[in-house]
């Protein structure tokens, strides 16, 4: 108990209250990505193509950044089947692919969200310019 709102009130920010500062999960970036790296970001790409993964009956829910993993586990049993067993090592890669891009939507959203506070705070000190978007 207790831990269902926890989120919400980090900091003591209600993020309810605050959407101006709370990015939400269907908005796209409001800053520049490149912003804070003066070297540059790497870019990510899709590895696996539309049409392999329509071909490999790939679900819409899966067709992400990890979808040329999948393709090749899903191959892989395919491959073995009934030893599954023996495509641990490809299930192991797809799973650890699944969550590094987990870390990085959720790196990217909290550097959202830290800009957006960031330019509120800027927008309460007086004679200051905002962040540009």
């Amino acid at each position: 108990m207790g831990n269902s709102f926890g989120y919400a009130f980090e900091n003591g920010i209600n993020r309810y209250l605050h959407p101006e500062i709370t990015p939400s999960p269907d908005e796209h970036p409001t800053f520049d990505p490149l912003l804070g790296f003066p070297e540059g970001r790497k870019e990510r790409v899709m590895l696996a193509t539309k049409e392999e993964m329509v071909s490999c009956k790939i679900p819409l829910v899966n067709r992400d950044y990890c979808a040329h993993k999948l393709i090749e586990y899903l191959g892989c049993r395919k491959d073995n089947f009934p030893f599954v067993v023996k495509c641990a090592h490809e299930k192991h890669a797809y799973l650890n692919c699944r969550y590094d891009d987990f870390v990085t939507r959720m790196k990217e959203y909290e550097r959202e969200r830290r800009l957006r506070v960031k330019r509120q705070d800027k927008l309460k000190q007086p004679n200051c310019q905002p962040i540009a978007a």
